[in-house]
């Protein structure tokens, strides 16, 4: 677990020098509150980082229609998020509730080893 994390963290610090761009999207074409919000809270700011790390890795892991089932939840999860609009509670919330997503994806595929 500290390996994965140790992991996770060097890929993310060049990421999270520029505060200025959230990483699934342009902070300067934000124009939805909940992209407003994220671009203006660094703690939503890294949370939107950390998912979107985590999505673009583990999603070429999968198999096609895994795959296809994870972008049909991911397209549901940005629907909640834009719902949450400019509430900084409920995107926090809804961060937390994906990358724990993600990372039991991550879990699924590490007890189906050998790597």
């Amino acid at each position: 677990m500290i390996r994965k994390t140790l992991c996770l963290a060097v890929l993310l610090l060049p990421i999270l020098g520029r505060p200025s761009e959230a990483a699934s999207f342009d902070c300067s074409k934000a124009e939805a509150a909940d992209e407003k919000a994220i671009c203006a809270d660094r703690r939503l700011n890294d949370q939107d980082v950390e998912m979107a790390v985590l999505y673009t890795q583990l999603k070429p892991l999968l198999g096609r229609g895994a795959r296809g089932d994870m972008e049909d939840e991911q397209a549901a999860w940005l629907k909640r998020r834009a719902g949450c609009g400019a509430d900084r509670a409920c995107l926090g919330k809804a961060y937390e509730d994906r990358v724990q997503q993600l990372r039991r994806g991550f879990e699924a595929l590490a007890k189906r080893g050998p790597f």
